[in-house]
This record gives structure tokens, sequence and C-alpha cells, in this order.
């Protein structure tokens, strides 16, 4: 049998040690079945298979490893050393680490593709719709009201965003794009990521017009945003597209009441979807949206997944490997 070969993740800065990610033998990795979930549809599939020129399989494992698995969850009958690899068609993989014990020498990647992006598009759109007064106006339409609101310029200003990897690096290049001075919310110093013109350590205080949330969901940030940090934002919009229980809401629902936060849009949410009579409908000065701000399209999973095994036949971790103690 080939050994399993280790390679060494780049560590995140102010994350913790590197530990080490499990490289498939390349050899077992040249003859594994192809599988895929129900959440990868027709057209993914019949692209995964002209990448990989191998059949997409349905359904579950009958036959014999060892495997490569693609889609949102990892069936039962797969956590055995006959999973090589599981490409997943999410950017956050909490979900997938929360639902049991991940199978010893499995390679977990995950789809970024064009998620920055389109996360970047979205969290411009409200702070130009903001600045704009657009909720203010579409109020005053509903009571047929003619006033004349002053708008503001984003240039000049601040947002902090917390997440500085991929999407946290897109949102702040497009935002800083637009002349909004971004700053770079870390743990410990390094250097300043792309897309930012500076860094933030540890809880230093920075005065922002937004604060833009877009951490991945692990032990160490779950209820990050609470009172203090919430107390700390001095009227800023707080927007959330990282995960929803990142954040306390009972802590931003007080921060709401006492104005430390001045708006908060929130794509995402700690328990989705939210049920019509859910306390957070009714969060003043908020906008809830359904966790829409980033959607994966086919073309995103098939080429991640073929980056993905571009790096691994030439022996390289792939650039979207997840730490699986991590949890990114």
């Amino acid at each position: 049998m080939e050994p399993r070969r280790h390679r060494r993740l780049p560590g995140a800065p102010g994350h913790g040690q590197l530990t080490a990610v499990t490289l498939p033998p390349p050899g077992r990795l040249a003859r594994a079945r192809l599988l895929a979930g129900p959440e990868v549809g027709d057209a993914a599939a019949e692209a995964l298979e002209r990448t990989t020129g191998r059949t997409v399989e349905r359904g579950g494992p009958a036959g014999g490893g060892p495997y490569v698995y693609v889609g949102a969850a990892l069936p039962d009958a797969l956590r055995g050393d006959g999973l090589l690899w599981f490409h997943s068609v999410n950017a956050g993989t909490d979900a997938l680490l929360g639902a049991g014990p991940w199978p010893g020498g499995a390679l977990l990647t995950r789809t970024v593709g064009r998620m920055g992006e389109r996360i970047a598009q979205y969290v411009l759109g409200w702070v130009l719709a903001e600045c704009q007064s657009v909720p203010e106006f579409a109020a005053q339409h509903a009571r047929a009201e003619w006033r004349r609101i002053p708008s503001e310029l984003a240039a000049g200003q601040t947002a902090v965003v917390h997440g500085t990897g991929r999407i946290g690096s897109a949102v702040a290049g497009l935002l800083r794009s637009c002349g909004i001075r971004t700053v770079g919310a870390v743990r410990t110093p390094r250097p300043v990521p792309p897309g930012f013109d500076a860094v933030a350590v540890g809880d230093e205080p920075v005065a922002a017009r937004w604060v833009v949330a877009a951490l991945p969901l692990t032990d160490a940030t779950a209820g990050y945003f609470g009172a203090a940090r919430f107390a700390a934002m001095g009227g800023a919009t707080f927007l959330n597209v990282g995960r929803g229980a990142t954040v306390d809401l009972v802590a931003l629902e007080a921060a709401l009441h006492a104005g430390s936060v001045g708006r908060a849009v929130l794509d995402v949410l700690p328990d989705e979807p939210a049920a019509p009579g859910d306390a957070c409908w009714r969060l003043p000065r908020t906008v809830i949206t359904s966790h829409s701000a980033g959607i994966t399209a086919d073309d995103d999973i098939v080429t991640d997944f073929a980056a993905c095994l571009r790096e691994l036949t030439a022996g390289r971790v792939p650039a979207l490997a997840v730490d699986t103690t991590r949890g990114y």
C-alpha cells in the first residue's frame, strides 16, 4: 500500500500553529472512483467527467474504494479508509466538520470560486445604498412624501473587515477601489493583506463607518461579536457575510437599541431559515437577506475542483485545502 504523504499548510498569521494536511497517494488517487452528492447538478457532473475523464457515480459507495467525493455533506457510508478526498461545494465547512469526526487521512477542500467577488458586490451595494439614503427614500415613497435627504460620499470613510482571507480581501479590495479606507482586523501582528490599507491587531480601536464580518465559524469565532465588540463600534453599520453563529444576536439587539451599532445587514443567521415569528425579524434598523450574498455556481465547483486536482497531481497542497483541526 502506498504511504500517505503529509504536507504542512502555510500558517495563517495569528491563528495558531502549523498542522499537517494529508495528501492522497498518487496511485490511489489515479484509480479512485468519482462520487457526487445530490447538490451537484447534472451540468456540473458532466463538467467533472470532462475534467477527470471518469464517470461520476451517484448514490452510495457500493463496489469498494478508493473514492473522491464532491458534495455538501459526507454520507455515513463514506466515513472510512476508502475516502481519499472530499471536495465541498460550499466555502464554509463548519457544518460538514460539525457532523462528526473527520475521517483520518482524508483530504478536505472547498469551493470559493467567484464567491469573493459576489460577496464584495453585495457589501458594496449595501454601503452605497446607505450613503444614498435608499432605505429612507424607500420609506418616504411608501408615505408618498417629498423631502430632500442629504447623501454622503463613501470615499474617505473607513471600513473594518474581520476575516482577511480570500473573501475578506475581495470585500476590502472592492471597497478600497471606491476610496474607502480598509482595515483588516487580525489577532496578531502581520503584514497588510491584499486589498487592505492597514491592519488593526487584537481589539485595537478603529473609528469606522462600516464593520464587515467575513469570519469562518470555528471554536475561536463562535459568538465572536458580542456585547464588548458591539459596544466599541461607535454607531457603525454592521454587515455579516461570514457565519451566523459568530454573532450574539441578543448582544446585537442591545447594541442597536443603545446606538453603538447604527444599522445591521445580516446575510447569515445562527439558525436558518428564520421562521416568520423569529425575533431576528424584529431587530431595529436591520435588514436580513437569505444567505444569498455568495451563492455558489456550477462553474465555481468545477473550476475549483479542477484547480485542486492539478495541484494534487503536481504533489502540492491545494490552496483550497482545509485544516480540519482548525476548521478553515
